[in-house]
């Protein structure tokens, strides 16, 4: 499992962890996250995100 990395404010996305809050089950790889989701802290969407 991967995490990825907000480059504007720097939330990591575990894919261990998913995102509960948000509805992304824990184990949720990152490609597999609907395409409108954003980044729980800032709000930008998954192109801003590297893989870490």
């Amino acid at each position: 499992m991967a995490k990825w990395v907000c480059t504007v404010c720097n939330y990591v996305y575990d894919e261990e962890q998913g995102d509960p809050d948000s509805g992304i089950a824990p184990g949720t790889r990152f490609e597999d996250i609907p395409e409108d989701w954003v980044c729980p802290l800032c709000g930008v969407g998954k192109d801003q995100f590297e893989q870490q």
